[in-house]
């Protein structure tokens, strides 16, 4: 598996994946292509936006692609509050394999034993990652970042998780520093927290 000596900065934030595209539905890599949010897509941001009501955020930062940038803005229409964009919160580059289906290719992409032509490593994600989320909680807390299901394999590996799990379109997670003696963060949907 990848791993990256870099670290995240022991503080709380809030992580949101954009909502659902068609190109999510079929299961298609994406990268940077701007695939648009679908209505399924919509409805979730509307659902994530409410979720995220009452949680103290005082910031939200976003990718610059649309998928996320709407995403974002429907939260932050709801919160009050303004949309900040970072262009290292894109997701990954998939070269040569964007518009093409995951299976086959993604898990070794995840592992680093396959790099596609024109491709971001993972490894190399997972730096980027890691180094723009430890730019956007320097903010006033409570931080949302709205970004893309790479991203969050990259961050989920630097906290101490299995990389390749999928995150859900649009359901916002509570990311929290590990317990003392731990080295492996919290991460809660909102949907499951009582």
């Amino acid at each position: 598996m990848s791993t990256s000596l870099a670290q995240i900065t022991p503080t709380a934030f809030w992580f949101l994946r954009h909502g659902q595209t068609d190109w999510n539905a079929k299961d298609l890599s994406q990268g940077s292509v701007d695939i648009p949010l679908n209505e399924t897509g919509l409805a979730q941001a509307r659902s994530a936006a409410l979720l995220l009501r009452g949680r103290g955020i005082t910031s939200i930062i976003c990718s610059p692609l649309g998928r996320a940038r709407t995403t974002a803005d429907i939260v932050a229409e709801t919160l009050g509050l303004p949309v900040e964009i970072d262009a290292d919160l894109r997701e990954a580059a998939y070269g040569v394999k964007e518009g093409h289906p995951m299976d086959g290719w993604f898990p070794q992409w995840v592992t680093g034993e396959f790099t596609p032509e024109g491709a971001e490593s993972f490894s190399t994600l997972t730096t980027r990652s890691v180094t723009v989320i430890n730019r956007c909680i320097t903010r006033p807390p409570i931080v949302l970042v709205v970004a893309h299901g790479a991203v969050f394999r990259a961050l989920r590996g630097a906290m101490g998780h299995e990389p390749n799990v999928r995150t859900r379109n649009a359901v916002p997670v509570w990311c929290e520093p590990p317990a003392s003696g731990s080295t492996r963060w919290a991460i809660t949907y909102a949907d499951e927290m009582t």
